[in-house]
């Protein structure tokens, strides 16, 4: 990254007046953020503004020269464990760029802090919308847009967020793209089955000389494993790291055993094992008093070559009830969103189940707002990005959709991308009659 949070924080203190945008309306005791450079593969017409809110979350803004009137709030992927930087929102609007590119105006926060806090991001995206009113612009359409993890942060913060101090709705759609939005207390049960399953397979994870400790926190508190530790022992047993025709007959049978059984690719083990070990820690020890909301005590694992073995040899966990209560309350969306909803998800995701949009379209139902939601997917096998002329047409649909045109359908939205195709490049694959299936056929049911 070319730009050091010092350099970028200290860039001249430029009055806010060349800004060219509308006058706020709204009141903040939050400093005004300041001119930054813009990351190259934002226009290079565009203006950037960067700053730190009162919470500690670093932010960055970025608006077009030529400015539709829309403003996007960003709520990134991750999560991250490590403290906030500005990088991390500077990252983002990179790989973001395309939003400013279709004349919106793009606000993301890098969060307040690390790790797994869902309401606490949600709260810090809302911090920086009333920054964006009070120092930048006046937008006249807010979106609300959550990407990976930060779609948990966003379908939470829509319920969360809904009447402003003077009534008004603070976002008026909201966008969810590749979304983990099943909750929390959900989504992340098969990590749990990786775990068990891994080390009934391989036994390193912990070893057999080290101190034991239930695999469904992650690691103990104090642990000093590190990333770099558990890559050399994944691939130690699985030998990831190298060709398949280049392992030995029982490392395949081993890989072949946590695909066919955890439902992953291959090339994603070491990522979900991972998160399985430090996010699981994370969760246990900083966010549900030291006991873990994950359990698989009536698991049934199948897909190996013997079911019966493998269910007799991994470990088993309970749950605790008083930390699933905490975590589902902190991650798990309510469905209560009073405005638009629009998803995007490639079917064959391999980081975040497609099988969760079920579960998310079960919830809105049960809120009483499924006539909200709009769900699309593609034939991406994929997860941080799709293509570009993907966002254009989906902000495009859900913005007339929140000013009052009809609900869009899959449909018109892919005969859209397909028009945009011209703009912004190739990369429309929408599959407009896809269906999830429920996420139990992906994960087993506890």
């Amino acid at each position: 990254m070319p730009h050091s949070p010092l350099r970028l924080l200290v860039a001249a203190l430029l009055a806010l007046a060349a800004q060219g945008c509308a006058t706020p309306t709204a009141s903040t005791t939050e400093a005004a953020p300041q001119a930054i450079a813009c990351p190259k593969q934002v226009p290079a017409d565009a203006r950037c503004l960067g700053g730190r809110d009162s919470a500690g979350a670093f932010y960055v803004v970025a608006m077009p020269a030529q400015w539709n009137g829309t403003l996007v709030m960003h709520s990134h992927g991750g999560p991250f464990l490590g403290a906030p930087t500005l990088e991390r929102s500077l990252e983002d609007l990179e790989r973001w760029a395309i939003t400013v590119k279709a004349g919106y105006a793009w606000a993301g926060s890098s969060f307040r802090q690390g790790g797994v806090a869902v309401r606490a991001a949600a709260e810090d995206t809302e911090r920086l919308r009333r920054i964006f009113l009070a120092h930048v612009a006046t937008p006249r359409q807010t979106i609300l847009h959550g990407q990976s993890w930060g779609a948990g942060v966003a379908a939470v913060g829509a319920s969360m967020f809904t009447r402003d101090t003077q009534g008004r709705a603070p976002y008026d759609g909201v966008l969810l793209t590749s979304g983990l939005v099943a909750g929390g207390s959900r989504a992340y049960d098969f990590r749990l089955d990786l775990r068990v399953i891994y080390q009934a397979l391989c036994r390193n994870h912990p070893r057999a000389d080290e101190p034991q400790y239930p695999l469904n926190i992650g690691l103990p508190a104090g642990a000093t494993l590190s990333a770099e530790d558990l890559r050399r022992r994944v691939n130690d047993c699985l030998a990831l790291d190298r060709p398949a025709a280049q392992r030995t007959p029982e490392q395949q049978r081993k890989v072949k055993t946590i695909v066919d059984v955890v439902k992953i690719p291959e090339s994603s083990i070491a990522s979900h094992l991972a998160w399985g070990t430090f996010h699981f820690q994370d969760i246990a020890h900083k966010r549900t008093g030291g006991a873990s909301p994950f359990g698989n005590l009536k698991a049934r694992y199948s897909g190996s070559d013997d079911d019966a073995a493998l269910n007799a040899a991994v470990l088993r966990y309970a749950a605790d009830p008083a930390a699933v209560q905490t975590f589902a309350r902190d991650t798990d969306p309510d469905g209560r969103i009073p405005v638009p909803v629009l998803t995007v998800h490639g079917i064959g995701d391999p980081t975040v189940f497609v099988e969760g949009h079920d579960t998310f379209r079960r919830t809105m139902e049960q809120a009483g707002t499924a006539g909200h939601l709009v769900q699309t997917f593609t034939s991406d096998n994929t997860h941080s990005y799709l293509s570009d002329p993907v966002y254009p047409a989906l902000l495009e649909a859900l913005s007339a959709w929140a000013r009052g045109s009809a609900k869009p359908t899959p449909a018109q939205i892919a005969a859209r991308c397909t028009q945009l195709q011209a703009q912004f490049g190739p990369g429309c694959r929408f599959v407009t009659d896809y269906v999830p299936k429920p996420l139990a056929s992906r994960t087993p049911p506890r």
